[in-house]
This record gives C-alpha cells, sequence and structure tokens, in this order.
C-alpha cells in the first residue's frame, strides 16, 4: 500500500515571488553584448518542388554574419525523434525525413528553408526580406479525410496513400477479436453510432518558442539554452541529430511560459541554431513572433472518429468498436503516432464495463503543420467519443442517460479490474464519483432550471463526462539529491515545470521524510548536465514518477547515511536511527546532524576511506496510474443568437491523493478553460485548395477568455489513493480539458430540444447554435 503523505494546506508558491517582481528568465531575457540575431525564412507554399534560392543580396548587407540554406546542414540528421509503434502485422512506420532547413521540396506552409544571422533581429529580417526562393508548386492536401481518398495528392511520393501506419489496436489476436466484435454488434439488441471531428488546435503558449545557441572552439562542446519540458530529454534527442557525443552538448531551459506538450521534443530551428553558432563563432539567439508560432509550432487533435456501441435489452454494454484517423500533418511531430494509438486506445473503456473492444486507427500524413503532443494527447479524443456515444446510447434505448451509466460502471468490489485492453485498473470508485457530481450539480433540479430559462426564452441543458485516463507515460524517472555545503539540499530533477508548480511540491516531499524545514530544500530543474534520467513533464507523470524518484532517492539517500554515521560514531549500522535532521546511535546521546554527517562524508570520499559521498541519484520505473471523475457542465444558450454560456460546472475528480489542494484546483481549472476553447471557440482551419493556414493569428483563431468561463466553477476531490506508487497520487494534470469537452458539448445536445444538435461537432460556435435551433424549431413544427 502507498504512504499517505501529510494532509497538505494550500500554502504560497515559492516560484511566484520571482515572477511577480520581474525576475523571471525566460526564452528572451538574455543578455544582448556581441548577442547575433537569427531570422528564419520560412515557405509560403504548402507543396513545392525547391527550385532555386538566391541569397547574394542578403549576404551583402550590413550586418549580416552568415546566410544558411540546406546545403550547409550537412550532417545533420532528421529531426524526427518518435518512439517505436509496430501496425498491422508489425510493420513499421513510414517516417520520412524532416530537414533542418529544407533544400529539395517543403510540403508545408512555414517550413523553413534558409536562415539569417545578422547583428539584430530587424538586419536579419531585412536580409531574410531579400531572400529569392524560387517555388514549383503542386497540389495539397490537408483534411485527414481527403487524405485517405484514391488520387489524392501524395505528400511524400515513397509513401502510398499518405499512410504512415495502420494499428490493429491492443488486442492479441486483433482479426479474430474483430469478427468477435463484429458478431457481437450485429446480433445486439441495441447499436449506438456517432461519427465525430476533432477540430485543429494551435497550442498559443503564453510565450512562444525561442532558443540561443553557442559553441565553444576550445572544447568542442555545444550549449543550447532552449524552452523546454525535459531539457535531458531534449539533449538526447539533440545528440542523435546532431550525430554528437553526450559531453558535447548541454542543454539548458530556464522558466517557461507555458508549453502544455507543444515543447516536450525537438524543432528544426534548434539544430539550424546549432550550425549557426559553429559557423559564426557567435551566441546566436532566435525568438519566434507570434504569426512564427502559428505557422512553426506543432499543432494538435485533429481526428476523425467512427464507433458503435452494441448494448443488449436492459443496456448492459457488450461491445465497442472504433475506427480513427490520425492527422499528423507533414512530418511526426513529438509523439505524433502515439496520440492516435496508444494514448488514444489505452483510455477505453473507461470507467465502464466493455468486454470487447475492437479499434483500429489510420496515422496519415497531409500538407499541414505536425500535429504533436498537447494537453490530454489523445485522452481527451478518447473520453469525448466515449461520453459522446453514451448520450447518443441513451438516445437508441430509451434508457435515462443515468441510469445507463449506473448501470454499467465498474464497480470498486471490481479492483484491481483488467480491462478489454489489457490495463490493470488499480483502483478507483467510479460510482461515488458519480453520485457526488450529480449532488453537486443539483441534477434532479434541472427541470426547474430549464422552465426558468425558458420563461425569459433562452434553453437549457446539462451534460455529464465521467472519464477515465492513464497517467505516467514513460515509466522511468530520476532524482538527485546533492549536498553543496552550504547548509541545504539540492533536489535535482529530470521533469521541467512549466508553470506546475514544482519547486513548491517537490522540496516539500522530502523536507516531510526528513523532518527539516522545506526551505532547506532547493530545487533544481533545467540543466541536461545534472544527468538525470527520465522524459519530459507530459502526461500527468511528473508527481507520479519524479515523485517515486525522489521518495526513492531520500530513502537511498538515508540508507547511505546510517551506513556512514555508524563508521563516524563507532557503532553497528542497526542501532543507528535517524530522526528530524540527525543520526543517532539508539539509546544513547551520540549523535550527529545531517549536514555535518554530509561534509564530513565529502572529506571520507574524498580521502578515500568510503567509496561516496552522501550524495545521491537514482533512477525508478513507476506503473501507471489512472485519475478518474465525472464532470457535469450546465450552459444556457440564447436560440435568437446562439450565443452559449457555460453557466455551471462541476468537477469531481479522484487524482489519488493530494499534495497540494490549490495546485490540484489551479490545475482543473486551466484543463476546464482549455476544454471550453475547443468545444466553443477554436478551430485551426486550412484553406483545402492552397494549403495555407487561414486562422493564423487571434484576429481569427478564437481563444477562451476570462468572461467565456463560468462563474459556478466548482471542483470536489473524492481521491482513492493509488496503489502504484509510494505517494499514492494519480496526476491531474490533463483531467479538466479531458472531462471538459462532452461535458459542455453533451449540455448544448441536451439544451436544443428534437436531438438537433446530437451530433454537432465541435467547435460549437453561435451559427452553428442558431442553425441548430432553427433546424429543432422546424422538427417541433413537424410534430404538430
Amino acid at each position: 500500500m502507498p504512504q499517505v503523505p501529510t494532509p497538505h494546506t494550500p500554502c504560497r508558491r515559492v516560484e511566484d515571488e520571482a515572477f511577480v517582481s520581474g525576475r523571471g528568465r525566460y526564452a528572451d531575457d538574455i543578455a544582448r553584448d556581441g548577442l547575433a540575431h537569427a531570422v528564419f525564412v520560412r515557405s509560403p507554399q504548402a507543396a513545392a518542388r525547391i527550385v532555386s534560392i538566391d541569397t547574394a543580396a542578403a549576404r551583402a548587407m550590413d550586418g549580416v554574419f552568415a546566410v544558411l540554406t540546406a546545403k550547409d546542414m550537412a550532417g545533420v540528421g532528421s529531426v524526427v525523434r518518435h518512439p517505436p509503434v509496430s501496425g498491422r502485422n508489425g510493420a513499421k512506420p513510414m517516417i520520412p525525413h524532416r530537414p533542418a532547413l529544407a533544400g529539395e521540396r517543403v510540403v508545408h506552409v512555414g517550413e523553413a528553408v534558409a536562415m539569417v544571422v545578422a547583428t539584430s533581429p530587424q538586419a536579419a529580417q531585412d536580409a531574410a526580406e531579400n531572400i529569392l526562393v524560387n517555388y514549383h508548386e503542386s497540389e495539397a492536401v490537408v483534411d485527414v479525410e481527403e487524405a485517405q481518398h484514391p488520387g489524392a495528392p501524395q505528400v511524400f511520393a515513397e509513401i502510398p496513400g499518405n499512410l504512415a501506419v495502420e494499428w490493429p489496436g491492443l488486442a492479441a489476436d486483433s482479426e479474430a477479436n474483430a469478427h468477435a466484435v463484429s458478431a457481437i454488434i450485429a446480433s445486439a439488441a441495441h447499436v449506438a453510432r456517432v461519427s465525430l471531428r476533432q477540430q485543429r488546435l494551435v497550442a498559443a503558449s503564453m510565450e512562444m518558442r525561442g532558443a540561443t545557441a553557442s559553441f565553444d572552439g576550445a572544447s568542442g562542446r555545444y550549449m543550447l539554452r532552449v524552452g523546454t519540458q525535459g531539457a535531458g530529454s531534449v539533449r538526447d534527442a539533440m545528440l542523435a541529430i546532431m550525430n554528437l557525443r553526450k559531453s558535447q552538448l548541454r542543454v539548458v531551459t530556464e522558466d517557461v511560459g507555458g508549453a502544455f506538450g507543444m515543447k516536450s521534443g525537438v524543432y528544426p530551428e534548434y539544430a539550424a541554431l546549432l550550425v549557426a553558432a559553429r559557423r559564426t563563432g557567435r551566441t546566436v539567439h532566435w525568438m519566434a513572433s507570434r504569426s512564427e508560432a502559428f505557422a512553426s509550432d506543432h499543432q494538435a487533435r485533429d481526428s476523425l472518429t467512427d464507433a458503435e456501441l452494441a448494448l443488449d435489452q436492459r443496456g448492459r454494454f457488450l461491445a465497442l468498436r472504433v475506427r480513427h484517423a490520425q492527422n499528423l500533418g507533414a512530418y511526426i511531430g513529438s509523439a505524433g503516432i502515439m496520440l492516435g494509438t496508444l494514448n488514444f486506445g489505452r483510455c477505453f473503456p473507461g470507467v465502464y464495463r466493455i468486454p470487447r473492444i475492437d479499434m483500429m486507427t489510420r496515422c496519415l500524413y497531409t500538407n499541414t503543420m505536425p500535429t504533436g503532443a498537447y494537453r490530454g494527447a489523445g485522452r481527451p479524443e478518447a473520453n469525448y467519443l466515449l461520453e459522446r456515444l453514451i448520450d447518443e446510447a441513451a438516445r437508441t434505448t430509451g434508457i435515462d442517460r443515468t441510469t445507463l451509466r449506473r448501470r454499467n460502471f465498474i464497480p470498486p468490489s471490481a479492483m484491481p479490474y483488467r480491462t478489454a485492453v489489457g490495463n490493470t485498473y488499480d483502483s478507483g470508485d467510479f460510482p461515488a464519483v458519480f453520485a457526488r457530481a450529480l449532488t453537486l450539480s443539483d441534477y434532479d433540479g434541472l427541470k426547474k432550471r430549464k422552465r426558468a430559462a425558458k420563461a425569459k426564452g433562452k434553453l437549457r441543458g446539462l451534460g455529464l463526462s465521467c472519464f477515465l485516463e492513464h497517467s505516467g507515460g514513460v515509466p522511468t524517472e530520476g532524482a538527485l539529491l546533492a549536498f553543496p555545503g552550504d547548509g541545504t539540499i539540492v533536489l535535482g530533477l529530470n521533469v521541467q515545470s512549466t508553470g506546475q508548480g514544482h519547486a513548491t511540491v517537490f522540496p516539500r516531499i522530502v523536507a516531510e521524510r526528513l523532518g527539516l524545514p522545506a526551505d532547506k530544500i532547493r530545487h533544481r530543474h533545467g540543466d541536461s548536465d545534472l544527468d538525470i534520467r527520465g522524459f519530459p513533464s507530459v502526461a500527468s507523470r511528473s508527481t507520479i514518477t519524479a515523485g517515486a524518484a525522489t521518495v526513492h532517492a531520500t530513502g537511498v539517500m538515508l540508507a547511505k547515511g546510517r551506513a556512514i554515521a555508524s563508521h563516524i560514531l563507532e557503532a553497528s549500522e542497526k542501532d543507528i536511527a535517524y530522526r528530524a535532521g540527525f543520526f543517532e546511535v539508539s539509546g544513547t546521546d551520540r549523535r550527529i546532524g545531517l549536514f555535518e554527517l554530509a561534509e564530513q562524508a565529502a572529506a571520507l570520499a574524498e580521502a578515500g576511506v568510503i567509496a561516496e559521498n552522501l550524495d545521491t541519484k537514482v533512477a525508478v520505473d513507476t506503473p501507471q496510474a489512472f485519475p478518474n471523475g465525472c464532470h457535469v457542465a450546465e450552459v444556457e444558450i440564447d436560440p435568437q443568437t446562439g450565443t452559449t454560456q457555460v453557466v455551471a460546472y462541476i468537477a469531481v475528480d479522484d487524482c489519488g491523493n493530494i499534495l497540494d489542494p490549490a495546485l490540484a484546483a489551479g490545475q482543473i481549472h486551466g484543463g476546464v478553460a482549455q476544454g471550453l476553447g475547443q468545444a466553443l471557440l477554436e478551430n485551426a482551419v486550412y484553406d483545402r485548395g492552397s494549403g495555407q493556414l487561414i486562422t493564423g493569428s487571434f484576429m481569427d483563431y478564437a481563444m477562451p477568455r476570462a468572461h467565456h468561463m463560468p462563474a459556478d466553477l466548482r471542483e470536489a476531490m473524492l481521491p482513492v489513493p493509488a496503489r502504484t506508487n509510494p505517494l499514492g497520487v494519480k496526476g491531474v494534470g490533463e483531467a479538466g480539458i479531458t472531462a471538459s469537452l462532452a461535458a459542455i458539448m453533451n449540455a448544448i445536445a441536451d439544451a436544443i430540444p428534437s436531438g438537433a444538435a446530437a451530433h454537432m461537432d465541435m467547435p460549437a460556435t453561435p451559427e452553428k447554435i442558431w442553425r441548430a435551433c432553427r433546424q429543432a424549431d422546424r422538427n417541433e413544427t413537424g410534430k404538430r
């Protein structure tokens, strides 16, 4: 059983003083003296052959240090770095080369073809505008459905049908399983069917991407200062791209102004900047503009899904069939294939008993920006599908939507529960979470509120969304405890804080176990030279994996300390105990403080008396966890204008043990805001003829604002400790966005009569809502 941590009341975040006083250190906060500035020339074409690039005029301009093109990238490998995923019959994905700078062809608007390095951003921009690129344009394809059609334009001639991989799901025998599911669906008393499109999103982090590269000719070592979600992971990927040894590259990340998965991987600009730094002998800095970010950051979602749910006469779920198409964009982004395959597939069957599940995903290339990890990364797509499908099943069977869900929940008595896709849920009380959500949302009073809204000429609806996700991602993560000799302990972590409050939470874990004040523990991250194993802060994994590593590192350090204390205190190791900052010989007054022991251990290790000092570095594997919950959205619609307001939102979550209530609530609120944005507003649109990004600025790409958020947003925690890690935590970073999509869209479907919005796709814009209301009027008129 996991050790239950001491309950925490909210405390002041230790990070915030620096931020509110202007002492944050973001990508563009860098000394300017002697700095060279880079600007990229980007393709205005979505699909074209590069005929020629004329850089002569740019090279001759004042202040220009260098102009680099593809020929200067010799020795730089493909920027694509993707974990292995097997397709049908074990087939490997078709993965094209992604260059640092395009030389022969471009496959999406915004692809970089040249880079100027100059004395100032203005000088670099002026020179970039004097580079002449001659393109021979070809036909583009941007839609994932059209990319599958026979005769569709081919993004890469060597990849027929634009198909990167066809993934057959998680069943041991996918063909036999598919036949079994087909038979169940064919004979079922009821079958609910939906076809849903997840629109494309722009990550739109508050801080755009930026990076600074330098090269030390004497040591042959590069340094890349860049916003990441894990400096070590980016360093490791860049080593392979640049063909370098570990000692030849240091990656440093300071403060990061939002990431959401988009900054978890590597980008072509990083390799080009390293090459430029070596070529010019200068420190080279690049900071993207907002317009550039729209055309160069990995984008998100963009999938099409058909699903069927078979039910018996009483509404028991029998089988689920899912056919999913994922738009990869022009290249494979960070975890691109994972999003529509393993990340998506492992979320089923959610909180429900579904004995058989047949799923298949086709990952396809188009002439658009690559899609990559974005908050949830496959989990919101799966939950949205399942909860929209269950509401459709309620309409199909005539069984009340709450009854249908209750009838199919996995009971707590079934834990540990092995699902049809091979996951084993370790813990959870899904019926209790659901009951709490209905109570807090005053579900029984909905009819009264509907009548009150109707009296004002409005429509009111309530949407339910139960969810479960797999958290933790890659299991391996490390931690470092170091004693610098100043009466503090440095806690080094690989995972990068991008606003989650790591410096507040993780030192407290160590402090509690050592009986020390939290200010004695200093958090350090964002430096690949710490050489801590692990992966980025994604998949709600940091508290689970880095938390487990921190607990383990503390235990290993104390074990080392007891051995060293036995030597110094001349006592048997079994008689040494640790309490509140001291190692002591049990039953005596002989003791030595932790920090004094660390100093003596360092001296003894240097003298060769003992093998190592008290500094401790570990790496551990932590199994995944399964955060879950139920969110309830209530909307009010003006049928005359199509305006929709989320008037109330209830979030009941089981994220396991809670380390800081304020931080957990903040994560849920932020996720709900992003989910609301996708449900009602956001949509990245490409022109189907030219491949141009039509929504390439905030003038056209709608973002959620404060007035869109519900005034009544309440969260409640119903924690059931995870049994898979020592802290009993499950993760909370993606709960809000995973649950909110279906909650809001189901509420809209409930508000508009006659099922007129039952199959509406996101975003539910005022125009769509208005048209659905008109259709509802026609439906009602037809009944009379």
